[in-house]
């Protein structure tokens, strides 16, 4: 029952029903649900306060195939009906990768397997003092192509998908347009921005003409947890009140209260930055935007999004404050690929990878495309 028909019965038992008439069978029983259900709330309430139970995230079954330094690669079990592997890149820093296999039912990664793709995953690691040295360049020309042709060794075959999301898909595009040598035959892109001039909000705060990237890391070293969690709440600082608003009126629900608190888990689990992969990546991707416009070079090697011939699929969502649409929808413009496609699906930068409507609108669609191009 909604908030405006609960308003409407309490109208009604405050200042009584008109003609008095004795109110209906379906009012009485819309008033018992509610009750019901606030009673359901209290005591939900009362067990995540008193007796908070840790959610069971990251149960697909894996095995790691590969490790360098903090990264690690892990392959998932599924029936591999699909020959072409699939290589998933995350972010680096900011979160921990099993927002992608959050629950069971509720999991990107456990969608795919089932589907039949053998998919693996790149974990960068949680980085400390130790790593600040870790350049952008380390990232694309050896991590990445270090696991790809891992992925190439474990599953036997010729080529592979890759699959970028938010951050970890312009990493992903800077590597399949700076090795032509990886056989990459699929490349996806889900809410990674590529033109960075039409970031948003964080585009602006971290404009040269604002913000100094050389002194912020010199001073610093290392871009701590809480001021990447800092910034991600100055984006939407009224999130928290919203959410903990929808929680009031769903904590009668035992599968929303089980979600809720592997989200709200992984939301308050912020990884650092590595100083000088900051400083680049800031320097390079959101104040000159040097992919977009075709001068990013990485290790000696010029990257040029027009090298991506590949069939290529990008994703977006109509309300993502962190990758606006059109900043991930520039990819299309940038590839040489004739096989190529853009779909825009409601919700969030979150909402894309992790909830119910995640299930609905976007997971089918990556695997249906992504199916018949992985014989």
């Amino acid at each position: 029952m909604g908030q405006e028909r609960f308003a409407d019965i309490v109208e009604r038992f405050t200042n009584g029903y008109t003609d008095g008439v004795s109110a209906s069978a379906e009012s009485v029983r819309q008033w018992q649900e509610e009750l019901d259900r606030t009673l359901r709330r209290f005591q939900n309430l009362g067990e995540m306060v008193s007796n908070p139970i840790e959610p069971r995230t990251g149960v697909t079954p894996r095995e790691e195939v590969y490790r360098r330094n903090k990264s690690r690669l892990y392959r998932y079990q599924s029936s591999r009906t699909h020959r072409t592997p699939v290589l998933f890149v995350p972010n680096l820093g900011i979160s921990r990768p099993y927002i992608f296999d959050l629950l069971p039912g509720g999991s990107f990664i456990e969608h795919m397997t089932r589907e039949g793709f053998d998919f693996y995953l790149l974990d960068w690691g949680v980085f400390g003092p130790e790593d600040n040295g870790l350049t952008l360049e380390e990232c694309v020309v050896k991590i990445l192509p270090r696991m790809a042709r891992k992925v190439l060794e474990t599953s036997g075959t010729d080529g592979l998908s890759v699959l970028g999301y938010c951050m970890g898909a312009p990493l992903s595009a800077s590597f399949v347009a700076s090795h032509p040598e990886i056989p990459v035959q699929n490349f996806i892109n889900m809410a990674g921005p590529i033109d960075f001039s039409r970031v948003g909000l964080f585009g602006l705060w971290l404009d040269k003409k604002y913000f100094n990237v050389d002194r912020f890391v010199d001073t610093l070293g290392a871009i701590p947890a809480d001021m990447v969690k800092a910034g991600f709440k100055l984006l939407k600082p009224t999130m928290d009140l919203s959410t903990n608003i929808n929680l009031w009126w769903n904590l009668w629900n035992d599968k929303y209260v089980e979600g809720f608190t592997a989200l709200n888990k992984w939301a308050n689990e912020y990884v650092a930055f590595p100083g000088e992969f900051f400083r680049q990546w800031v320097r390079d991707f959101y104040q000159d935007n040097k992919l977009y416009r075709g001068e990013l070079r990485v290790g000696g090697r010029s990257v040029r999004l027009r090298s991506i011939a590949c069939p290529t699929f990008v994703v977006g969502a109509k309300e993502d404050y962190i990758a606006p649409p059109d900043c991930v929808r520039a990819l299309i413009d940038a590839v040489a690929s004739r096989d190529k496609e853009y779909v825009e699906l409601p919700g969030g930068h979150i909402s894309l990878i992790a909830g119910r409507g995640a299930s609905v609108h976007c997971w089918p669609k990556v695997s249906g495309w992504l199916g018949p191009r992985s014989s």
